[in-house]
Parts: C-alpha cells; sequence; structure tokens
C-alpha cells in the first residue's frame, strides 16, 4: 500500500521508498529462499517519448479529416436535403448551428461537471463511461455507413412490423454495421482497464466520436468561432493554472479529472481523452505503465474553427487556402504544447497554445486576402452571396390571349418581369434542344424569379426546384 500523509509535503521528502506486491515477495522467496538481497536503481527518464509522435498525428489526422469531412457535407446539404431517399440512413444528415446562447450554456455546463467531477468523482466516472459507449458507437457507425452504403451486398431491407426503429425497414448491410458498433463499444467497456490493449479500442472510437461531432455541430461564422475558442481558452487556463491555488490539496482540477484522482476508490479513468502508452524502453514500464493524454476538446474545438475554414474555402472558391493555413496552425500549436510539457515538467493546457494558433492564422489570412469582413460574419456562404443566376429553362408557350378584364398595362408589366419567356413568344416554338442551349448561355444573366414568371401548363414544381438544386450544385462545384 502506498504510503499516506501529507501530498503536499510529498516533495520535501527525499527518502527512496521501494513497493513490492506481497505476491512477488512470496514468490521470490520460494525462488531464491530466505537470503535475499535487493538494490534500488532509478534510470533516467527521456524528456520526450515516441507516444507524441502518434498522438500528434491522431489529433491532426482527425481535426483535417473531420474539418474536410464538415464542409465538404455541408455544401450539398441543400441538394441532398430535397434529393428523395425513403432510406431511414439518410437522417444522420443533419447538421446543428452553434449560437452564442449555445456557446453560454455549454460552458457553463461544462465548468460545472468538471467541478462535480472533482468532488464526486467515483460516483459519475460511470455516468460519462456510459455516455462514451452510447456516443463513440453512434460516432463509430456514422464513420463507417458510408464506405459500407458502397458495398453491394445487403441491400436486401428487413421485413414489416411495427418495432420502435425496425417499421422504418433499414437495410440488413446498417443493421449489422449497428451491431458491430454496439458491440465494439461494449467490449471496450468490459475490457476498459486492460492496459495492454484497450487503449487502442479508446483511442478508435474517440476519433470516430470527433468526426461525428465535426460534421454535426457547425459554426456559421468566424465571430462564433471566436468567441468559442476565446471562452474555452479562459476555461482551460483557469482551470490548469488558477485552480491549484484555490484547491486544499493544491492540485489542478483539469489534471486531477483527466488523468484521475490518486485517492479514488475505483482507480477508474476518464475516457474523453486519447491516451497512448509511454514508448521507450525504460526499466520503469515494468512496474508502471504510464500514459500521455489529449482530451477530446482539444481536436473538437479547433477541429470546429478548421471546418468552417473549409466550408469558407468552397464558397469563396479560395483553394482551400484558409482550411491548409488553419490545419499547419493546429499542428504548430500542438508541437508547442509538446515542447511546454518537456520544459515545464506538468500538465498544459493546450487550448493555451492550439487557439491563439489557428485563431490568428485565420484572421491573417483573411485580411492578407482582403474578405475578412466576409470571413467575419460568414456573408461568403451561397445563402448571401450573390448567386449565379439560376433560369429556368424556358419553354415554348403560345401568347396567353388578352383577358378583357386585365388592363393592357399590367399586361405589359408581366411581360417586362419575364423577359425571357416574351423573347421565346417573339422567336416562335423551339426545341427541347435549343431550350437546353438557352439554359446554357443564359447562366450569367439576371436571375429570373419563379414567383414573377407564369408557371407553365403541367409543369410539377418539384421538378422546377430540382432543376434549381442541379444548377446551383454544378456551380458550387
Amino acid at each position: 500500500v502506498p504510503p499516506g500523509g501529507n501530498r503536499s509535503q510529498y516533495e520535501e521528502i527525499d527518502i527512496p521508498v521501494a513497493l513490492l506486491s506481497y505476491t512477488d515477495m512470496l514468490d521470490i522467496g520460494k525462488s531464491f529462499g530466505s537470503s535475499v538481497k535487493g538494490a534500488m536503481y532509478a534510470p533516467n527518464e527521456p524528456v520526450l517519448d515516441y507516444n507524441m509522435v502518434i498522438i500528434f498525428v491522431m489529433a491532426v489526422g482527425t481535426v483535417a479529416i473531420g474539418g474536410y469531412w464538415a464542409g465538404s457535407r455541408d455544401v450539398k446539404k441543400r441538394y441532398m436535403k430535397h434529393k428523395r431517399d425513403d432510406g431511414a440512413e439518410k437522417h444522420d444528415d443533419e447538421t446543428v448551428d452553434v449560437t452564442p446562447i449555445m456557446i453560454c450554456v455549454f460552458v457553463v455546463m461544462c465548468c460545472s461537471m468538471l467541478v462535480l467531477l472533482y468532488f464526486f468523482y467515483d460516483h459519475l466516472v460511470y455516468v460519462i463511461i456510459g455516455i462514451f459507449c452510447l456516443a463513440a458507437s453512434i460516432g463509430l457507425y456514422s464513420c463507417l455507413a458510408p464506405f459500407v452504403r458502397r458495398f453491394p451486398l445487403g441491400k436486401c431491407r428487413i421485413p414489416d412490423n411495427s418495432l420502435p426503429y425496425f417499421h422504418k425497414r433499414p437495410q440488413v448491410r446498417m443493421l449489422l454495421l449497428a451491431v458491430f458498433c454496439i458491440s465494439v463499444s461494449l467490449v471496450w467497456g468490459i475490457f476498459r482497464n486492460e492496459d495492454q490493449w484497450a487503449w487502442v479500442l479508446q483511442d478508435a472510437l474517440g476519433i470516430a466520436f470527433c468526426l461525428y461531432m465535426l460534421k454535426t455541430i457547425r459554426l456559421p461564422t468566424f465571430k462564433g468561432c471566436t468567441l468559442l475558442l476565446l471562452v474555452l481558452f479562459v476555461y482551460d487556463v483557469f482551470f490548469v493554472f488558477i485552480t491549484p491555488f484555490l484547491t486544499k490539496s493544491g492540485e489542478s482540477i483539469m489534471v486531477e479529472v483527466a488523468a484521475g484522482p490518486s485517492d479514488s476508490a475505483t482507480h477508474e479513468k476518464l475516457p474523453m481523452v486519447l491516451k497512448v502508452p509511454r514508448l521507450n524502453s525504460s526499466p520503469l514500464a515494468l512496474c508502471d505503465r504510464p500514459f500521455s493524454l489529449l482530451g477530446f476538446g482539444d481536436i473538437l474545438v479547433p477541429g470546429l474553427l478548421v471546418a468552417y475554414c473549409h466550408r469558407f474555402d468552397i464558397q469563396v472558391q479560395s483553394s482551400r487556402v484558409y482550411f491548409v493555413a488553419c490545419t499547419i496552425a493546429y499542428g504548430i500549436g500542438l508541437l508547442v504544447t509538446f515542447v511546454a510539457l518537456a520544459l515545464m515538467q506538468m500538465g498544459q493546457p493546450a487550448l493555451l497554445y492550439l487557439v491563439p494558433c489557428t485563431l490568428l492564422t485565420s484572421f491573417a489570412v483573411a485580411l492578407w486576402r482582403k474578405e475578412l469582413a466576409m470571413f467575419w460574419t460568414g456573408s461568403g456562404f451561397a445563402k448571401d452571396l450573390p448567386q449565379p443566376p439560376l433560369v429556368i429553362a424556358p419553354v415554348s408557350c403560345p401568347e396567353l390571349p388578352k383577358d378583357g378584364n386585365v388592363p393592357t398595362s399590367q399586361q405589359d408589366t408581366e411581360q417586362m418581369t419575364n423577359p425571357t419567356l416574351h423573347a421565346k413568344e417573339l422567336h416562335g416554338p423551339t426545341s427541347a434542344a435549343e431550350e437546353q442551349a438557352d439554359t446554357d448561355t443564359t447562366m450569367d444573366q439576371s436571375e429570373i424569379s419563379i414567383a414573377q414568371s407564369e408557371e407553365p401548363a403541367g409543369q410539377n414544381k418539384d421538378d422546377l426546384e430540382s432543376k434549381c438544386l442541379n444548377a446551383e450544385q454544378k456551380q458550387l462545384e
């Protein structure tokens, strides 16, 4: 049993102490008899370990892939929303726009949960583990579903039934994927304390969870990104550097909760981190298996900014300069975090270095490209930019007979507001091929409102909307 005492005085004690388990003592006694001599050896630990490289690759890769996926997916959102598909698997295409009120509520919840975990760790840790298993299985399903849908097998659907979820008749392959994802989460939940290999499953589930959150949560403006990152910057710094002056033990609340309290009765660890064991060949690894940790917040918070940069890149056609610059800035910020960790030999708030690197880089790129106003308010997006004209294919309609009850001035007004149809009437009927050619050549004319033009007889409104969306999608791409 480790010696007890006042934890604040541990640094003042310089008496070497070796701990030996009771079973090991019995085994030594059987092997060597009663005349056993021991010696103490303390090897020097390296400042940095190779596991930092693995954490760096996982973190930067997750941010880059998640930001790229979220940005590309958001461009096609309106197009896919109108595409009819009776499959149940299309319901995961919804996103959530984060508002300033949501940011404030989120930060208050984070502070409250962190304080509650500090005081009631042994009770709440199992709640967090359960939430992680559920969220990780959903994230893994969301990440693997696009690949499974490409498989030619298992497209058949289950029979009609009245069960809560199965009444939508999901495809067999998607049902098997859901079972697989839940099984992986359950395996991790059962064997989560196996230090030899459970960390691999935890990291895989954690990366899937982060990718799912990055493509689901969307920050619509750079102003919102700045607010979120700055508030969480203060939150991270406060709970790492300021709370040691407020706690009795002198320990940081953030570090204590992330690593697990040393006096915890359950010895459980929070799963909301990427963890990789030390990979050096130190003899101390035989006695203990220390891990290096990186919280999910250090991936998600800058990742939301990277996703915003990629969406803005696509909308203003900037060859992804914002996305690439912000991703590189994230990698540099993470490297600075590792250097600070090696120099100070204490837990570091990664957002202290990641937030300035990503925010300042994005701001500088927007200022350099003279797009700061659009970048700040998000006005570069398709709903606010002057859109390429969406011209409805002109149709050949006979000239409507003038109604005696309709004033001539009103008919002239209709012709003024519908120049395309008026021009087609002057040139006479045309073929379908000529109509399509006219559609292609009039893409750079002024947009003609559907509401202002006479609706062609027998023309389906949904077909017109589909043509508009297809033309807009081509122009955006």
